[in-house]
């Protein structure tokens, strides 16, 4: 694989095994809400107050929970290569933490907020920045509402402009830990695959799309990525 242009995408799967939990449970809540209860912009304009302390309370578990195997192992993976695109539909930082440089949020980043005025953002992570009170911008003269740097259902991924530059070019796609429920995320391995790129499969359970792809290991990605990484790196362009 040493060579080839790379591109990876995670999904909630790889935080999910470091007790993050996950963006749909069995149940069809999201953390004992309803997800169009707490990640719609209407529920921001409707009732602010729930949707900003579910945010924050996301916010503070961040301080909770540390990068598994398969965090360290996609780093490796990233040193080995030299050229490979890391986009993950997660809002945490845990591959940051796990060793991974530029790393492309498509969905936001909890540890971010952005000012609804000037549309600025903000790194707030201070123990005063997670509490339950509303927080205002530090950019504005007259400071404004700071609202979740997430991408709610119903709004436009970020960065999709650097996400098709490097589809296009993509020569090897490999989807961790994603169970293809979510759009566009979910069609990149149609858009691989129309590229003539190679496409692998790293998760729990087969997703809604595994006839999209060529190789298929299912299973903890903690578990499984470590050793595959190491596979990768030993093969030939």
């Amino acid at each position: 694989m040493r060579g080839t242009r790379v591109v990876v995408l995670t999904g909630a799967g790889v935080s999910a095994e470091s007790g993050i939990r996950t963006f749909r449970d069995h149940d069809g809540l999201w953390e004992n809400h309803r997800i169009e209860d707490v990640a719609t912009p209407y529920a921001w304009r409707d009732d602010p107050v729930l949707v900003w302390r579910f945010y924050q309370a996301r916010r503070r578990q961040l301080n909770e929970v540390a990068p598994n195997p398969a965090h360290e192992a996609l780093a490796e993976l990233a040193n080995g290569l030299g050229n490979m695109v890391l986009i993950t539909q997660n809002v945490d930082d845990l591959h940051e933490r796990g060793g991974s440089a530029d790393v492309i949020h498509m969905h936001g980043q909890l540890e971010m907020l952005r000012c609804e005025v000037s549309g600025q953002h903000e790194r707030r992570m201070d123990e005063t920045d997670l509490e339950d009170e509303f927080l205002t911008c530090r950019c504005c003269a007259e400071p404004g509402r700071l609202r979740p740097d997430i991408v709610w259902f119903g709004e436009v991924p970020m960065h999709m402009e650097r996400i098709h530059a490097a589809m296009e070019v993509c020569e090897v796609f490999i989807v961790v830990g994603s169970s293809g429920h979510v759009y566009p995320a979910a069609d990149l391995v149609h858009v691989a695959k129309a590229n003539g790129a190679r496409t692998v499969l790293v998760n729990a359970e087969a997703p809604l799309n595994v006839e999209a792809f060529d190789e298929v290991h299912l299973g903890k990605a903690g578990e499984l990525l470590p050793g595959l990484v190491k596979t990768w790196l030993n093969e030939d362009g």
